[in-house]
């Protein structure tokens, strides 16, 4: 069976969906693999070294897809209109396609998958359970993430994180505050620890309360009434009552005043990202101070805040860094290609170098969003359609 990687073509990425690592991987598994020429350029990997690796390079992107059996992608494949090429019309029908498919944001893309009777994972949508970590894209990319966004923070402060006592005087730690204890979070806070910060952290559920104090950080405590069991058997938050969202909105307004930094790290999926900072809130904020929201591809977890683009509103600079870790695209390749060849390796009969689906396995259910030329329909825990506007801000992040 043959696998084909091509060059990403949506704006902002610079990720590919292999390494040389995991291309001698996928040979030893009996695969052909073949890439398209400069596909792994913006990773700092060339055509030489996946050639090395035993894969065939092709000169463009209707050559690598042509008889494939397997499309591996980071970002969804383009469709017509989207761009310069029509990526989806390139892939035969019956292939199996795997990326992050978006397959909760981007529900009109399945019915063209459907159209071209692909087998589609979406690999966001993997269910959290044990057996699954070693391929969980959102963990490995959102780890990346909360360590970009702190040292982009720390590039628009216009101050020092760490004490620093001289002759000329002492000056005072940054103070920072990560809202999302999930795993951007957590890397978050332990980055602003290693650079020096006084860190806080918040989230919607008391039982991180643990892991923020054991990397440094001080929990911020909203409601100590509220209820312990604040997530549901998916990893996602509960619905908080409007009693509880009110203690929140104060206990953020009163700790941002006193905070130099705010990491903004919650999502939803399948949801606009909740508010957490008001634009009332921004205007009361110290000036020079410097938000990061790893959420504005999804609306943001501050209205201010612009796609792409770092503003200054208030007084306080905004960081709206489109795709994050394609940022750190040579880390985040490698992590996301293994996370990539251990979901193959799942599906994958490693004697003949063919597939051989359980279709029943948990794993495979939980991210197929298309087989056989129909969609694939399931209840999914707290995931249901995105509605237009923002949710309460009683929420965590999804990774």
């Amino acid at each position: 069976m043959r696998i084909a990687i091509t060059r990403e073509r949506r704006e902002y990425e610079r990720r590919v969906a292999c390494s040389p690592d995991t291309i001698r991987k996928f040979k030893g598994l009996g695969f052909d693999v073949v890439v398209e020429a400069g596909a792994g350029n913006g990773a700092a990997m060339c055509d030489e070294d996946f050639a090395a690796a035993g894969a065939d390079i092709a000169a463009d992107a209707a050559a690598a897809l042509a008889n494939a059996d397997i499309v591996l992608k980071v970002q969804r494949p383009l469709l017509a209109g989207e761009g310069s090429l029509d990526e989806m019309a390139l892939i035969k029908q019956g292939a199996i396609v795997i990326g992050m498919l978006g397959g909760w944001q981007h529900k009109d893309q399945i019915a063209a998958y459907v159209r071209a009777r692909v087998t589609a994972f979406s690999l966001e949508m993997l269910p959290r359970i044990t057996r699954a970590q070693s391929m969980d894209v959102l963990s490995s990319q959102s780890n990346l993430a909360g360590y970009k966004a702190v040292l982009d923070g720390a590039a628009e402060f216009g101050r020092a994180f760490p004490m620093m006592m001289t002759a000329a005087g002492t000056i005072a730690p940054a103070r920072v505050i990560v809202l999302g204890a999930g795993v951007a979070g957590l890397q978050a806070i332990a980055t602003a620890r290693r650079l020096g910060a006084v860190v806080t952290a918040y989230d919607v559920r008391p039982a991180v309360k643990e892991q923020v104090e054991s990397l440094g950080g001080k929990f911020l405590d909203v409601d100590e009434g509220a209820p312990a069991d604040a997530e549901t058997a998916g990893g996602y938050a509960k619905e908080m009552g409007e009693d509880y969202r009110k203690k929140q909105e104060a206990a953020l307004r009163e700790s941002l005043k006193k905070q130099d930094i705010a990491i903004c790290t919650a999502l939803i999926p399948g949801r606009p990202a909740p508010e957490l900072i008001s634009a009332e809130m921004v205007a009361e904020m110290k000036q020079g101070s410097v938000i990061v929201d790893l959420a504005v591809e999804q609306g943001g977890n501050c209205p201010l805040s612009e796609y792409g683009k770092v503003v200054e509103k208030h007084g306080v600079r905004i960081v709206g860094h489109a795709n994050v870790p394609s940022r750190l695209a040579v880390d985040a390749t490698a992590m996301y290609a293994k996370n990539l060849l251990n979901f193959v390796t799942l599906l994958a009969d490693g004697e003949r170098g063919a597939m051989e689906i359980d279709w029943t396995d948990e794993i495979v259910q939980g991210c197929l969003l298309t087989r056989d030329g129909a969609p694939v329909q399931r209840d999914r825990e707290n995931v249901p359609p995105a509605p237009a506007g923002r949710q309460p801000a009683a929420k965590r992040e999804a990774a």
